[in-house]
């Protein structure tokens, strides 16, 4: 089946053909992964870290996401508010302020991080960023609203957010879920780093780390959208190094949909990130990018130029030349889990492709010792498979879903040794 997808935000709007037909995906090579560039075979995990890894990760640097500035010096955090009785008495709940002394043009972040009360020891935390704000992960009154640009919608007035924006997102948190396996939860509206427009880097944190500030040009090889969300993410585990009540060596990033890509190149780019989850992402996500199937190159460079290096561009209708594909992206987390998850009604970021990604991870993760995802096809819907590399495809659609969290909760469970506390239903 071929689809015409409207795409806008370059100069206008033009439809274009999307396929949907697997038959019509033609032949797909994919760049060779234990390969260096000197034409040498890595054999060994020494070779994949000494060597391969650092070349791979330097390409998606200069050809897809940029290369992410370090931790500034300048960095600071405030704890601003403090709720212990969240959740029903379940939680403490705290507004934490982030923020540069020395670059006043960038307005800071503000993250909401809820731990649970009585755990008895320093609790694992998965770390994510929010389509709308804080005030829509949660359901509580007394969270501010934020008061930055966000994207059109029902629940957003003038690009910004209304009171219907509470709680908005709230079925994607799983937030009580989560605080019931012993585990913390920290969360930030990703506009806080840079507003989602091919103008917001202007207002965000790429202009103020810039040199020229809101007149820099980008060039190939600068940072987009996605290093600077993930750059937030970075930061965000940063001020959890300070939180006595959260193991910040237990932190698991994850994102949904471009939050998805995100969580993907910030857990490439920052090894402190022990677990690394991506749920839908599709193209420049967990998808590979050779597969002519739902979303390509070429649409997600016109509609989100902002979100790439400049670079990426060239590889619009020609992601045959680009020197790495996605499975080269899931590799750089290796040795550490990876849970790659799809949609059945998602055929827009080909659901197939993030399998397959998934599975052409596999040899890295093999050179460890560590299974991959145990399959050669893709399974069947609601059955999760997989080691190191975990996988699932769900009914429905493009969303984060409870069946989601359940997946993500006992993964990560099982990869830390978490043992969760005692309760209804648990032994």
């Amino acid at each position: 089946m071929v689809t015409l997808a409207l795409l806008a935000g370059a100069a206008g709007a033009e439809q274009r053909p999307v396929n949907y037909d697997e038959s019509a995906v033609g032949e797909v090579v994919l760049p060779e992964l234990l390969r260096g560039a000197d034409g040498t075979v890595v054999a060994t995990s020494g070779d994949w870290e000494r060597r391969r890894r650092p070349e791979v990760l330097k390409l998606f640097q200069e050809h897809v996401y940029g290369r992410i500035p370090p931790r500034p010096d300048d960095l600071r955090f405030e704890v601003v508010a403090t709720r212990p009785d969240a959740l029903g008495g379940k939680a403490t709940r705290k507004l934490v302020r982030i923020w540069l002394a020395n670059h006043p043009a960038w307005p800071g972040m503000d993250v909401m991080v809820h731990v649970p009360n009585g755990a008895g020891a320093r609790a694992p935390v998965f770390v994510g960023l929010s389509f709308n704000g804080n005030q829509g992960v949660t359901t509580d009154t007394d969270v501010p609203i934020s008061t930055r640009w966000v994207r059109p919608g029902p629940v957003a007035a003038g690009n910004r957010a209304t009171v219907a924006s509470r709680g908005c997102e709230s079925s994607r948190w799983a937030i009580e879920a989560i605080v019931g396996r012993g585990m913390a939860v920290a969360s930030a509206y990703y506009g806080d780093i840079e507003p989602d427009h091919e103008e917001g880097w202007k207002e965000g944190v790429r202009a103020a780390l810039s040199p020229a500030g809101a007149q820099t040009v980008w060039q190939p090889g600068d940072w987009g959208a996605i290093g600077a969300w993930a750059w937030g993410l970075s930061r965000i585990l940063d001020s959890l190094e300070t939180d006595p009540a959260v193991d910040a060596t237990k932190a698991t990033v994850m994102g949904h949909s471009r939050l998805g890509k995100t969580s993907l190149w910030a857990g490439a780019s920052d090894p402190r990130f022990a677990v690394v989850i991506s749920n839908d992402s599709g193209e420049g996500g967990a998808a590979l990018m050779r597969r002519n199937f739902g979303e390509t190159t070429e649409i997600i460079t016109r509609a989100f130029p902002h979100w790439f290096t400049p670079g990426y561009r060239r590889y619009a209708n020609n992601a045959m030349a680009c020197p790495v594909d996605q499975h080269m992206l899931i590799a750089l987390a290796a040795p550490r889990p990876v849970y790659i998850a799809s949609a059945a009604e998602d055929a827009w970021a080909d659901p197939k492709g993030e399998f397959l990604a998934g599975l052409h991870a596999g040899p890295v993760y093999a050179l460890f010792g560590k299974g991959g995802v145990g399959l050669d096809q893709q399974p069947a819907l609601n059955q999760p498979v997989g080691d190191a590399i975990g996988y699932h495809i769900r009914s429905g659609k493009h969303d984060v879903t409870d069946y989601d969290w359940e997946q993500y909760l006992a993964f990560t469970t099982r990869h830390f040794g978490h043992r969760p506390p005692a309760g209804p239903g648990r032994p």
